[in-house]
């Protein structure tokens, strides 16, 4: 009698996963990818891990790692331009570096939350904040001015240190040190260098230069920005976007939703966001659009309008202090 393989282990992995006790490790093979993935139950939670991408016991990892679903030729096609003649960081960026980062944060959730669907949006949502940030892309350029991302690793003119020393005791400038914008989510400033840095156990504070001299760490930085609160009590861009965060009724008010949007105001405040349909928010949202494209999930699925920017948003964070604080 023939028997169908790929049948009957999807049969022999639920029925293994049926069988998951209490502290007892259980092997079970993926019927998607063939992948073996260990799992066991905590507080009577299903939790595995995933070889070297997802090596930490976590309800995450029971879903498709990123590389399941992101694998190096689409970063090629999001990124295609990085590597020509005219980008100002020529060999730098490469998807090794973006995937060895996300093993740090996809125990943790970052593209491995929800079904392959939310995980795909939130690797276009992210990395369209990426490119956005690092593009050199203009109008007419080669390609199209999407097609620019990771131009950049740094900035080019700093036109000053970024050193406050409102935070010179929590946060001392170091000597010789220069905190101009560097990375993936570009970070300014020696305070945001220090928390980030605390983030991703490197130490940025006395050695900023590392961002734009390893690609991993820069990756990592950014992933740090995207899984992090800005403040207590408000939500990660993770939480935002993923459908984690509920909106309180003042967060309603403020027009404040779930969804693309968010990440924004979250990221960048008052810089892009409360400010009606500016470029420098129709520039991010539109990188996230044609990287849902490119990936094969659809621009269709961004959203609609008031879940996909933040222009009329109340920002979280405004740069500026009221005469009250």
């Amino acid at each position: 009698m023939a028997v169908n393989l790929g049948a009957l282990v999807a049969v022999l992995a639920v029925v293994m996963a049926v069988g998951v006790a209490a502290d007892k490790v259980t092997v079970v093979i993926s019927p998607e990818t063939s992948k073996e993935i260990k799992v066991k139950k905590v507080k009577g939670e299903k939790v595995c891990t995933q070889g070297w991408e997802c090596q930490e016991f976590s309800k995450y990892c029971c879903n498709q790692t990123v590389s399941d679903f992101f694998q190096s030729y689409q970063f090629e096609n999001l990124f295609a331009k990085r590597n020509s003649p005219v980008a100002h960081a020529v060999g730098f960026w490469d998807y090794k570096s973006f995937i060895t980062a996300s093993t740090m944060y996809q125990p943790l959730g970052f593209g491995t939350t929800g079904g392959k669907e939310v995980q795909m949006k939130e690797i276009a949502a992210f990395l369209g904040h990426v490119g956005a940030k690092t593009t050199c892309g203009y109008g007419v350029a080669t390609g199209g001015p999407l097609a620019w991302g990771l131009c950049y690793n740094k900035e080019m003119s700093p036109m000053q240190e970024y050193c406050d020393d409102f935070y010179k005791y929590e946060y001392p400038c170091a000597p010789g040190a220069q905190y101009y914008g560097r990375g993936a989510i570009p970070i300014y400033w020696n305070y945001n260098y220090g928390k980030i840095g605390q983030g991703i156990k490197q130490d940025l504070l006395n050695h900023p230069e590392y961002v734009e001299q390893n690609a991993t760490i820069a990756f990592q930085a950014a992933m740090h920005q995207w899984m992090t609160s800005p403040k207590k009590g408000q939500p990660s861009p993770h939480e935002a976007f993923v459908g984690d965060w509920k909106p309180t009724k003042n967060d309603t008010l403020a027009k404040r939703f779930p969804g693309f949007g968010t990440t924004m105001n979250l990221l960048y405040g008052d810089s892009v966001c409360g400010q009606g349909d500016v470029d420098s928010m129709n520039v991010i949202i539109s990188h996230y659009q044609e990287y849902l494209d490119l990936l094969g999930v659809g621009r269709e699925k961004a959203g609609p309008h008031e879940v996909l920017t933040c222009a009329e948003q109340e920002v979280f964070n405004p740069s500026y202090k009221s005469t009250s604080s």
